[in-house]
């Protein structure tokens, strides 16, 4: 009796491997379709917020595909849902689509920027059309197996601290979710628990009196001065801040010219740290360099809450299923036009070629090195048990945030790992779907580890969405 129960385990894994392969392949023969809708989106490069375009086509894709489309929610024109339901549980998988401002690129190994243009430098053409694909295979895999299960595209706005997913979280569209996965860019192929920055930001205004500068400058009271001085004692404040503490900002507005005292200044700020609590104390302390700015320098001082992410919270059964699936998809081979390329692109960044986990996928690793930067994926993460991958569309040692990152996204290179990307997704995807108590596993390990007393709270408040923070 033993012996046939094992049988019967076999010959379903069997089946479930064959049905899967049946779907991978079919993701196979989409591939040009995909690389199309990426492409175009990379060629939009819309700020966040302002997507209108890479989001109606990514609606359309899955709309065409049998998907029931909810369009403009939680408040933002650009982010939508579109749904599958065939019962069962309830799998999430997470897109992304806009740009940053500044980094216009061709896909050329040498720098050629459009000034003032965006551009994809963190791969999100590929992240919203790779999950679009991974959404419409699973689909595909309910639809022809005849199994219960409802697959959920989420179209997130605004990553780029514009807290698109946090608005989405904040509105209780994720309250009913069982599981939720994403993925992202990146120079290599991995799917650690990689930890990410909570993070608050802000734009700091100040307002002063406008005078004649060299004519009678004593009228005038500076709010570039005010400015300054905020960012003289926040530069200060590093000496005695947590070592894993980040502050970056710029200065927006500085005023229009030498001989006119500005009158009005902005300064926008982030300040990040590994715990969400400890982000909290790190802003109030920026705030009152802000308001000790605006009483010494005899200005007044507003500012306007943009975004707030929490950290990434990390449920290890399943990420180390994420791993084993993407481990079982596996790498990819440069062809020798790509080749070429890569290496034109590794001497801009003066770093030798490894190609070691572009052809593989990085070992699993409980403490990957490196403290990352922020997403706001993280209050997804707090809301139902959310895990990720990083798949190698660009060139081994890029940056994100680069001109390298854009043209490497604009080639073949970008568009083979985001097929990688896809086809991990859509078996993990496979393997929830079939595995109805790996699911109550990973719930129940979600509740232990967040804390059954956890109580949600956005870090941005309660104000509405920043529709026009890339202004």
């Amino acid at each position: 009796m033993k012996y046939f129960f094992l049988l019967i385990i076999v010959i379903n894994s069997f089946f479930t491997y064959g049905q899967s392969d049946y779907i991978l392949s079919d993701l196979d023969s989409s591939k040009d379709d995909y690389a199309k809708v990426a492409m175009q989106i990379w060629e939009y490069a819309e700020m966040g917020y302002q997507e209108e375009k890479s989001s109606a086509l990514l609606q359309n894709k899955l709309k065409e595909s049998g998907f029931m489309i909810k369009s403009g929610v939680a408040g933002i024109p650009t982010a939508f849902i579109a749904e599958y339901n065939n019962g069962g549980p309830i799998i999430a998988i997470l897109g992304e689509y806009d740009a940053l401002p500044g980094l216009s690129q061709k896909a050329l190994p040498y720098k050629v920027t459009n000034k003032g243009r965006g551009g994809h430098a963190c791969g999100h053409h590929l992240f919203g059309t790779a999950s679009a694909a991974a959404a419409i295979s699973l689909k595909k895999y309910i639809k022809k197996y005849k199994i219960k299960g409802t697959i959920r595209y989420y179209g997130c706005p605004a990553e780029e601290g514009g807290s698109g997913k946090v608005y989405m979280t904040r509105a209780g569209l994720f309250d009913d979710v069982d599981i939720a996965l994403h993925w992202h860019a990146d120079d290599e192929n991995s799917a650690n628990p990689r930890p990410a920055l909570a993070n608050k930001s802000a734009k700091f205004r100040f307002y002063g009196r406008s005078a004649h500068a060299a004519g009678a400058p004593q009228e005038g009271r500076s709010a570039l001065d005010a400015v300054e001085a905020m960012n003289y004692m926040t530069n200060l404040m590093r000496e005695h801040m947590d070592m894993s503490a980040r502050i970056h900002y710029v200065i927006t507005r500085g005023g229009e010219a030498p001989n006119v005292v500005p009158d009005f200044a902005e300064v926008y700020y982030y300040s990040r740290h590994p715990k969400r609590d400890k982000v909290m104390v790190l802003f109030d302390r920026i705030l009152k360099a802000a308001e000790g700015a605006a009483l010494g320098t005899g200005t007044k001082m507003e500012y306007e809450m943009i975004g707030g992410t929490h950290d990434l919270l990390h449920v290890p059964t399943l990420q180390q299923m994420v791993h084993r699936n993407f481990t079982k998809i596996g790498g990819f081979k440069y062809n020798d036009q790509e080749l070429e390329f890569a290496e034109k692109i590794s001497a801009t960044l003066e770093k030798p070629l490894d190609m070691k986990y572009i052809h593989n996928v990085a070992p699993y690793d409980t403490n990957p090195e490196g403290i990352g930067g922020s997403t706001d994926v993280g209050d997804v993460s707090y809301k139902v048990p959310t895990a990720g991958l990083r798949g190698a569309t660009w060139v081994p040692g890029t940056p994100a945030h680069s001109w390298q990152a854009v043209a490497a996204g604009g080639t073949s290179i970008g568009l083979k790992g985001m097929m990688q990307a896809a086809k991990a997704l859509t078996l993990s995807g496979i393997e929830l779907l079939e595995k109805k108590e790996l699911i109550i596993k990973i719930k129940k390990e979600f509740k232990e580890i967040r804390g059954e007393d956890f109580n949600y709270i956005p870090l941005l408040g309660n104000r509405e969405p920043a529709l026009d923070y890339r202004n």
